[in-house]
């Protein structure tokens, strides 16, 4: 299978859970060019990892780390963040 098998190209920002675990989820999350995943906070914490493209992570706490293929970031709970396609990108989050 394929990450993009899980998304519709037309849609800014789009996420789908791939694998439910007993303690946490595994999601797909497909971002174009142009789109933002909006601010927002988890209660756990969690890593994203990109995929394939370009995406910028931002935090509350003034991080601002640019994502490429392979790259990931380590979200801490209860810090509001938000992360904005550079270009198509695919992502996963691990929580």
């Amino acid at each position: 299978m394929n990450l993009k098998e899980f998304h519709k190209d037309n849609l800014g920002v789009q996420s789908n859970m791939i694998f439910p675990t007993t303690e946490g989820k595994v999601i797909s999350l497909q971002i174009q060019k142009g789109s933002q995943l909006k601010e927002h906070i988890t209660k756990v914490p969690a890593i994203l990892i990109c995929i394939l493209g370009c995406a910028v992570y931002e935090d509350e706490k003034g991080n601002k780390i640019n994502l490429l293929s392979g790259d990931f970031v380590k979200i801490e709970p209860n810090v509001k963040h938000l992360v904005n396609g550079i270009e198509n990108s695919n992502l996963l989050l691990i929580k």
